[in-house]
């Protein structure tokens, strides 16, 4: 029954991160990387904080908990810049299914570090999902002229390494001091650093179009913040490695909602590593279950 609990949280971390990226996307190509993670970490630090304040004191007297806070907080906040700049450049359809690659290596780091075991059958699907990642990745043109890759690509790759030791440490912080206050202190945190880019570089002329756009804005704050939120807590109840391999699953809907909502088109390679990536995700997902 409880395992069943943490499951339902994953999945609906899933659905939120999917239509979550899908309007972060809008939000990058409209105001910025820096401006949407201010945004989506201040609406965190907002919300979170009346839940979070009477356990504040004893967190920062604890060294432990503090420096995986810590920690966890500067992964995330490289790891979100890089995907946020992906979003920005790239096909929703072809940046989404590489996200993927967070599976692998959260479960390696649950592996190694909590001795979560990984079994041959998932093993093979983690080969089967990279090969998928490749194709989906590579532009046509790679098999008549020269190898290169689709935009933001590169940038996601970077940006998934960092995701996947997020999660794994989103897991470990959870569980030491607690979901919602782990999720509070990376969003003041990522807030704090945000807004002194922001000034320094003098970028805050955004906040006079935040009225016109509020109804995205709210939506992409709220879904993502849930998303953390339930992957949180569901890391909590279940082992770290079925709550990352669950909540990735979220790729088919964002790259659904890019394919048909986005009109992006894809070479016939890309379609089939775009399928292989996504039933390798699903099915990884369903047998760590």
């Amino acid at each position: 029954m409880i395992l069943a609990i943490g499951i339902t949280l994953a999945f609906l971390a899933m659905l939120c991160w999917g239509f979550g990226d899908f309007l972060i996307q809008k939000s990058t190509r409209k105001f910025g990387d820096v401006e949407t993670l201010f945004l989506i970490s201040l609406f965190g630090a907002i919300i979170l904080f009346p839940f979070i304040y009477l356990n504040l004191l004893e967190v920062m007297q604890s060294s432990k908990q503090l420096l995986i806070l810590i920690v966890t907080s500067l992964l995330l906040l490289v790891a979100a810049l890089l995907d946020f700049e992906a979003l920005k450049r790239g096909k929703l359809v072809v940046v989404e299914p590489i996200y993927a690659l967070e599976i692998p290596i959260a479960s390696f780091l649950a592996f190694f570090i909590v001795k979560e075991t990984i079994s041959t059958t998932q093993t093979a699907l983690i080969v089967s999902l990279v090969v998928g990642l490749i194709l989906v990745s590579l532009k046509g043109s790679h098999f008549t002229k020269k190898v290169w890759l689709e935009k933001g690509v590169i940038l996601v790759l970077l940006g998934t390494l960092f995701m996947g030791g997020t999660n794994f440490m989103v897991g470990i912080g959870s569980r030491a001091a607690g979901p919602l206050m782990v999720n509070w202190f990376i969003a003041t945190f990522t807030a704090i650093i945000c807004i002194v880019i922001m000034i320094k570089n003098k970028r805050l002329s955004f906040v006079k179009h935040l009225r016109k756009n509020k109804k995205l804005l709210i939506s992409m704050c709220l879904l993502d913040n849930i998303a953390w939120v339930a992957f949180a807590f569901a890391m909590t109840i279940a082992p770290i490695s079925i709550a990352v391999a669950l909540s990735e699953s979220y790729i088919l809907i964002a790259a659904l909602l890019g394919i048909y909502i986005n009109k992006e088109l894809l070479k016939k390679h890309q379609i089939v590593g775009l399928g292989l990536a996504i039933i390798s995700a699903i099915t990884l997902a369903a047998i760590t279950i």
